[in-house]
């Protein structure tokens, strides 16, 4: 009896579980199916998931873009912004972590502090004083706005981040590269680096995607066409003055989600051994 009822817990449990996960992903499934659904037939048979009617034409049409320039340059925008603003993410960010976990000077607590304090600032709070910045600097219709400030670790969640996962690192590492003569940049460099590969791989993947989709820097300060990324770019195809182009957009937010997705999938072990070890060792 005691094992049929456990039998019985874990399939309502089992099944409980999927009903969720399935309600959960339901609108990424709408989106996808509808996308190969006629334009006119994607309200209409909004409550049916799979489609009738399968064609292409949304990714034909989509892909065309607007004023001349194909999606794949909205695309390659998106790639600049992202692959760049990422790697001074993880430049700047492990550089800072290494100093405040490893180094003693005077201030590293306070410096800690204000770190952690930039987690608790809304970012739409800093917009305005931001954009008067960057305005006086020239940067206003370019992407410096975009990508430069990342080099100087301005996202306190990846520094604290790298900063536990180094924690878990020995120290003796370092003491024996002092003794044989290493200067900090050497041991961070030859010996912690190679060692916080998991954590690097996690903030590469959510400082991609949270790049990749982020629209209210783009809207701010991007002001011409052919430099719009995709998550700008899709708003093109809602235009209230002309209509809405449904199926081309969510032909192209499907496309739009697939670079992160395979960027999910190659290094999901990674992903998950950083999350794990640096919650375990910090």
């Amino acid at each position: 009896m005691k094992t049929e009822r456990k039998l019985w817990k874990e399939i309502l449990y089992h099944l409980f579980v999927l009903a969720g996960a399935f309600i959960m992903i339901y609108p990424l499934l709408w989106m996808v199916l509808s996308s190969f659904k006629p334009t006119d037939l994607v309200l209409p048979t909004s409550k049916q998931l799979i489609p009738t009617e399968w064609t292409l034409r949304n990714y034909i049409q989509g892909w065309q873009g607007f004023q001349g320039y194909t999606f794949g340059t909205f695309f390659l925008n998106s790639f600049i912004i992202a692959i760049t603003s990422t790697f001074g993410t993880l430049f700047s960010s492990s550089l800072v972590a290494f100093a405040l976990q490893r180094l003693e000077f005077r201030g590293r607590k306070i410096l800690f502090g204000l770190v952690l304090s930039t987690m608790m600032l809304p970012a739409q709070i800093l917009m305005i004083p931001q954009f008067m910045w960057y305005r006086h600097l020239n940067w206003v219709g370019t992407y410096y706005p975009m990508i430069l400030p990342f080099f100087f670790a301005i996202q306190g969640f990846f520094v604290y981040l790298i900063m536990n996962f180094i924690g878990g690192i020995p120290k003796d590492l370092d003491e024996a590269a002092k003794i044989d003569g290493c200067s900090y940049y050497v041991t961070f460099f030859r010996i912690i680096l190679p060692l916080i590969v998991p954590a690097l791989v996690t903030s590469a993947i959510f400082s991609f995607i949270w790049r990749w989709d982020d629209y209210l820097s783009a809207l701010l300060y991007v002001n011409r066409a052919y430099m719009r990324p995709v998550s700008l770019a899709l708003q093109l195809f809602n235009d209230p003055s002309s209509g809405s182009d449904i199926g081309s957009t969510l032909a192209m937010s499907t496309l739009s989600i697939v670079p992160a997705t395979i960027l999910f999938l190659i290094f999901q072990k990674s992903l998950v051994e950083g999350i794990a070890s640096s919650g375990i060792k910090g």
